[in-house]
């Protein structure tokens, strides 16, 4: 079975090489693509690849026009929930790789996944290398009580944390709170240097040149520490491989999942 495919974002930085792809596997088919800059152009002629004939819509609501089976989230936070809302609705199920979404909106989102019976995976990062990162500090977390986040991105990265960060500390503040020893309220100088309070972890956000996504979590025990860290490079292409993954297991699930994990036997 071919499943068809709407891809929101198509000519951005993980979108396009998505889309390429996806135009090289012989069970995704690429129906309909959302970029608003190259509306009523085909994709493979944006994007340089014959094998993709799609076309080019401005919006998600004029894409989804077109049938489909698995509809793709990759552009903005302020576009992508009515995008995720809109493929509900026109029976989609829906991988969304766009960060900066809040609990309230996936708690939106959720409740109408699951009206529709349709299945929603959201991955704050597609990467394996930063899947496994989340696992084993969950992991980690079980036995170390103690625990901060440090979130690397590049200087025009607007949101902060980043979607890998915000699911990194849902899923550990689910396993427990970490202790402070020194509670925010009692800091002697700048409380803000302490960082954010995300889900009880605090995190810290880096935005600098040089950078792309990361992510490292430190955990601290007497006289030893243990230091997890993800990086990812320039290119897209770690993240193909977890995004097709994503898409083709996302039909047997109902309601909103968080994390690529929930496929994936771990």
């Amino acid at each position: 079975m071919t499943l068809k495919i709407c891809l929101a974002g198509a000519t951005g930085w993980a979108g396009s090489e998505l889309a390429r792809g996806i135009a090289a596997t012989a069970d995704l088919n690429l129906v309909a693509a959302v970029a608003r800059r190259h509306a009523g152009r085909k994709l493979g002629d944006v994007l340089g690849e014959s094998r993709l004939d799609a076309p080019i819509f401005a919006s998600a609501a004029e894409a989804l026009a077109q049938p489909c089976d698995v509809f793709m989230e990759y552009t903005k936070p302020d576009s992508a929930k009515a995008n995720i809302l809109a493929a509900l609705e026109h029976g989609a199920h829906v991988v969304v790789g766009t960060s900066g979404l809040t609990d309230e909106d996936y708690a939106q989102i959720d409740a109408v996944a699951r009206e529709r019976q349709r299945g929603v995976l959201a991955c704050g990062n597609f990467a394996l290398t930063a899947v496994l990162l989340i696992k084993f500090a969950e992991m980690a977390a079980k036995l170390i009580p103690q625990w901060e986040i440090i979130d690397y991105a590049s200087a025009g990265k607007p949101d902060a944390p980043s979607g890998t960060v915000r699911e990194l500390a849902g899923r550990l503040g689910k396993v427990r709170q970490p202790l402070l020893q020194v509670p925010l309220e009692q800091t002697v100088g700048l409380r803000e240097t302490r960082g954010g309070t995300l889900a009880g972890s605090q995190v810290h956000a880096v935005r600098l040149p040089g950078f792309v996504i990361g992510v490292e979590t430190i955990f601290g025990m007497p006289d030893q520490t243990l230091t997890l860290r993800h990086n990812a490079g320039s290119s897209a292409k770690p993240y193909v491989d977890g995004a097709l993954l994503a898409i083709r297991k996302v039909s047997g699930l109902v309601g909103l999942h968080r994390g690529l994990d929930a496929v994936l036997e771990l």
